[in-house]
């Protein structure tokens, strides 16, 4: 067995199990034990001997590939709904009320320096599961007096995680963190951009600019007809986010190791997923299929999904805004977009567009992470997906930058975006495509002339000349 010390997790910040030769007090690490053996777990840590073990076998990544916080605050909403309907049944309330305190503060990421396990580890996440188990146990030992490791009075398995697998709570965490991370970061980033794009194109509704097909010139449109486009395309991708959430508030607690709920009584699920909708302010239910929740993930690959068709949206948006404010001198020039940094470390008076190019790569990265989600969804075997930590980065990972760059993209972009009128007008008056719009009054013409002259001819033929 490996030797720890905790100072070397700061010196050697890409591993996580530190070095053996940097151990040189016992008193730094405590004894646990595991069904493998004995473990030397750091002193002043609250997770045991199933994290460490988790840590010496998925050196996989560094710090940088840790499981998102957002789903181990998750799972403390989980674990603390667990807990209180545990007491319902039975639980000793002392018990129940230490893991409630210790799975607040889980929530309230105010233990995640106790959470270094990554996200490369068994598809379950059951290693992750038994890291927060092992995190509360310790922590609401310490809050009734105990000893750490001493899993006295309070077991991570028998009271922590009584009437749950790892199968039923990683799915349940997926879900609580990605409604979550949808509701305070993506819909709102959204919404901004949706409002200030939409203010522009009233803004713009009087200005008449050449339109363009095939990157050709076209008929005539006003800069705030091109930009009501934008702003439909953003209020639909408000719209898909919204209506793939039913099913991302289904959670699967309750049906534990394949999905029969073996060891849970009769409506635990449905009272856990009320106590998380009640902590959450979201609304969670029971899945209605535990079979499903367990061994597919078709709700996240949806939830993917629809982030997928936005970062589209968002890459058009974000390359029509750059192309058409492109110049000063040589570009098309129709926008004057706002001057956020110097541009060039060689050219002097540069200014590039940085925050659709940032849009731009957020997008890319998003449509990236949805054939990773995807590929994870279509591999659930028999009665369980083993994506499951995967999927849930990349989703997470979507539903951040693309919340984050709407704000941004917004905030030094969007709202302070002027049209460069003199440029416009010159370009209108340049055109050819102008004389399209003239069509129906010289067809008109036209056809005025052909009457008259049938007219004309049907009069000379009642003559006999």
């Amino acid at each position: 067995i490996l030797p720890m010390k905790l100072g070397s997790m700061v010196k050697n910040s890409e591993r996580l199990l530190p070095l053996p030769e940097d151990c040189s007090t016992q008193e730094s690490f405590r004894i646990e034990y595991d069904t493998f053996g004995e473990l030397k777990v750091p002193s002043d840590k609250y997770y045991g001997a199933q994290t460490v073990r988790s840590t010496m076998n998925f050196k996989i990544g560094g710090v940088s590939e840790r499981m998102p916080v957002q789903v181990i605050r998750a799972f403390g909403i989980l674990k603390r709904a667990a807990a209180e309907v545990n007491q319902d049944y039975g639980l000793d309330p002392k018990i129940a009320n230490a893991i409630v305190k210790a799975a607040d503060e889980v929530a309230q990421g105010k233990l995640n320096d106790h959470f270094p396990l990554v996200v490369w580890q068994t598809g379950s996440g059951t290693q992750t599961n038994m890291n927060v188990n092992e995190v509360i146990s310790n922590r609401a030992i310490e809050i009734m007096g105990g000893k750490l490791g001493s899993k006295i009075p309070v077991h991570p398995n028998d009271h922590v995680n009584k009437s749950q697998s790892s199968n039923d709570t990683f799915p349940t965490a997926m879900h609580i963190a990605a409604a979550q991370e949808v509701n305070e970061v993506l819909l709102p980033g959204l919404k901004k951009l949706q409002n200030a794009l939409e203010a522009k194109s009233k803004e713009f509704s009087q200005i008449i600019k050449i339109g363009r097909t095939h990157t050709q010139d076209a008929v005539p449109l006003t800069l705030g007809q091109e930009f009501s486009g934008y702003v439909q395309q953003i209020k639909y991708g408000v719209a898909r986010i919204e209506s793939t959430m039913p099913r991302v508030y289904q959670l699967a607690a309750g049906g534990t190791a394949v999905g029969t709920g073996l060891n849970t009584r009769i409506g635990f699920a449905e009272k856990v997923a009320a106590k998380v909708a009640e902590l959450t302010g979201l609304p969670f239910v029971t899945a209605p299929n535990k079979f499903e929740a367990l061994a597919a993930h078709d709700a996240l690959v949806e939830l993917s999904g629809a982030m997928n068709t936005v970062a589209c949206s968002l890459m058009k948006i974000a390359n029509d805004i750059r192309f058409l404010g492109s110049g000063p001198r040589s570009g098309l020039g129709e926008l004057i977009l706002p001057e956020n940094e110097p541009g060039s470390s060689i050219m002097p008076g540069k200014v590039n567009p940085t925050q659709c190019e940032a849009v731009t790569m957020v997008a890319a990265q998003v449509m990236g992470n949805h054939v990773a989600v995807t590929v994870g969804g279509s591999n659930g075997h028999f009665e369980l997906n083993v994506f499951k930590p995967m999927m849930i980065k990349n989703v997470l990972n979507s539903a951040r930058l693309l919340g984050d760059v709407c704000v941004s993209f917004t905030d030094n972009c969007v709202v302070g975006i002027q049209a460069n009128t003199d440029r416009i007008n010159k370009l209108m008056s340049e055109s050819l495509m102008l004389v399209t719009a003239l069509n129906p009054h010289i067809v008109a013409i036209t056809e005025t002339k052909e009457r008259i002259l049938r007219e004309f001819v049907y009069l000379l033929s009642l003559f006999d000349l």
